[in-house]
């Protein structure tokens, strides 16, 4: 147990530098980070992605609502978006709950790397002037849309950061609008989808202590507590470099990120 909360010291609080030097939600850094912990720490399950994924989703709740709270003051969110949007994403999300608990973990790995090598590349190569639209999807388009966020947000265990933000900025939204009305997204995401870890069914042998569901409480309070602390660092870093660069190291990050899973995926 002592092993278990010092591995997870160091995860939370490498996670929040990160989180404020790249302005990237948990799941990114954290999903990989408690699936390398947790096998390191002999707690290896068919079902430990699910563990991972549930987890940090759980800690994207606290840090999306403060996320959400905070730009929500400032006038920042598009609540007529979220709004319209919410229903679809939840949808999406407790879709993906049912979908994710009955795949193994390696198959839950290779999702999380093609998925993230995707948005790394994206990231690296994408323009800030790239357009599909001047304005966000509504209707039909808008229910096909919504669910998709959701239901491949939770497969991650990430908020509405890393597939929102790019979807709003290439209907038209200014970026720093989209960054933050995607907060909301998170907070659509992992809320359901947390609620529906808590009910699914992993068996008993082999788990993390203080596993509820698929839901490590012990993970979640050590997370919360030591990215509370840590964040600010990686806030000060990325004040110090421009914004071009740093959305190159974070897309250099990410597909490093994507390319270990897919390693490990694949047995290697």
């Amino acid at each position: 147990m002592f092993e278990m909360a010092v591995a997870l010291m160091a995860v939370g609080g490498l996670a929040g530098i990160l989180a404020g030097l790249f302005g990237v939600g948990g799941g990114m850094v954290l999903v990989p980070a408690f699936y390398y912990a947790f096998t390191s720490l002999g707690f290896a399950h068919d079902k430990l992605m699910q563990i991972c994924l549930a987890t940090s989703l759980a800690t994207i709740v606290v840090t999306s609502l403060r996320s959400l709270t905070s730009h929500s003051k400032r006038g920042g969110v598009d609540w007529q978006v979220l709004r319209g949007w919410a229903p679809g994403i939840a949808v999406g999300a407790l879709t993906s709950v049912v979908f994710a608990a009955q795949l193994k973990s390696v198959t839950l790995q290779w999702i999380f790397g093609c998925l993230g090598m995707g948005i790394g590349l994206y990231m690296a190569f994408g323009r800030s002037d790239w357009r599909l639209a001047e304005q966000m999807p509504r209707g039909l388009r808008c229910w096909i849309l919504s669910p998709l966020v959701g239901f491949f947000s939770v497969l991650m265990g990430i908020g509405g950061g890393s597939l929102g933000v790019p979807i709003m900025t290439l209907h038209g939204m200014r970026i720093h609008q989209a960054i933050a009305t995607s907060s909301g997204f998170g907070l659509l995401i992992a809320v359901p989808s947390v609620v529906g870890f808590f009910f699914v069914s992993l068996g008993s042998e082999n788990l993390p202590p203080f596993t509820i569901g698929a839901v490590n409480l012990v993970a979640f309070g050590i997370i919360i507590a030591m990215t509370l602390v840590t964040t600010p660092i990686g806030v000060a870093l990325a004040h110090k470099l421009e914004a071009q660069r740093l959305k190159r190291y974070f897309a250099i990050f990410l597909v490093f990120v994507a390319l270990n899973m897919l390693r490990k995926a694949a047995g290697y």
